[in-house]
């Protein structure tokens, strides 16, 4: 099933939609964009700000719409289609070979950072990072807005909250927030952040990763970058973009390196493939496909992602900034 929402099309040329984040008239672009998972219909559009040189997904949803679209296509429910392949992803994640994978291929969700203290993991779905961070030392609780989702955490043992961030209000503060592949998802990053920072201690951490707008591979795949994860990603930040936006929210000592995972790089060779505009792409869930693309990704193309992290256009951004 496919949603679309009632109303005009925006021009690509003539809409002027403001930025998120300083309220500029929006550059909007005039090839269309489509969702490359979950065959969503609507198309949708990139823009970029001249001012701050924020990059955007175009037309702004109500987040009426995009709560709908949130709990129609993207929330977990069990995963009752996909049991192999989750099966096969516990597996793999929870074995002795995940460790090793992570030193080559690059740790951005931060599962293998060692340390003390309470740890907040914002969107924690079902709690598989949360026991990454408890055996490396932190007390961990998730944030998750999907009750299914939070539930299947709890019984893993974390305390979880189903509050949206801007109402959490927790009796202690934390030592690190985790936003792992959730800042991006924001339709005002800027808010976000700020409660971020009301959440930590003085000196506290946030741990951030998020695709690389700046990415080799978005002029490589062009529509077919699996990181437009369009309508989800709302916002598509630079390097520049974010340690802007952080230093802005009260945030300093920023430091930003560049991955590109193997898994990200197969994710755009499987939609290059097999994505068809209004179905679902179901070899995104493939055992055989995603692991066996990542596996040869990683064998084969490593001096390629290497030079690509090394000179400032790897796939992925990971941070971390301390609270003033």
């Amino acid at each position: 099933m496919s949603a679309t929402f009632a109303g005009p099309r925006p021009d690509p040329v003539n809409a002027s939609e403001a930025c998120r984040y300083c309220g500029a008239a929006l550059r909007i672009g005039t090839q269309p964009l489509h969702d490359t998972r979950f065959g969503i219909e609507q198309s949708y559009f990139h823009a970029y700000c001249p001012v701050c040189d924020l990059q955007q997904t175009c037309p702004r949803l109500s987040d009426a719409d995009l709560k709908a679209l949130y709990e129609q296509y993207y929330n977990f429910g069990g995963e009752a289609k996909t049991v192999r392949y989750s099966k096969w992803r516990e597996r793999f994640l929870f074995s002795r070979f995940y460790a090793l994978w992570t030193v080559l291929d690059g740790d951005i969700s931060f599962h293998h950072v060692k340390g003390s203290g309470r740890l907040l993991d914002v969107g924690c779905n079902e709690g598989r990072g949360l026991l990454f961070y408890r055996h490396n030392g932190f007390a961990a609780e998730g944030l998750e807005l999907n009750p299914a989702a939070a539930a299947a955490a709890r019984q893993r043992g974390f305390t979880v909250s189903t509050e949206a961030l801007e109402s959490f209000t927790p009796e202690h503060r934390y030592n690190v927030i985790i936003l792992s592949n959730v800042l991006e998802h924001s339709q005002e990053p800027q808010t976000m952040l700020a409660h971020v920072r009301r959440l930590l201690l003085p000196g506290g951490e946030v741990w951030i990763s998020c695709p690389n707008a700046r990415s080799w591979m978005r002029p490589l795949f062009r529509t077919r970058w699996v990181n437009w994860h369009i309508p989800f990603h709302t916002v598509h930040f630079s390097p520049g973009t974010l340690q802007t936006i952080l230093r802005a929210s009260g945030f300093r000592d920023v430091r930003i390196r560049q991955e590109t995972p193997a898994l990200w790089v197969a994710s755009s060779l499987i939609v290059a493939l097999f994505a068809r505009h209004g179905r679902p792409t179901r070899q995104l869930r493939s055992t055989f496909w995603v692991g066996g693309l990542t596996l040869l990704t990683r064998l084969f193309a490593f001096p390629v992602l290497s030079l690509a992290n090394h000179t400032g256009h790897g796939d992925c951004l990971v941070v971390r900034a301390v609270r003033d």
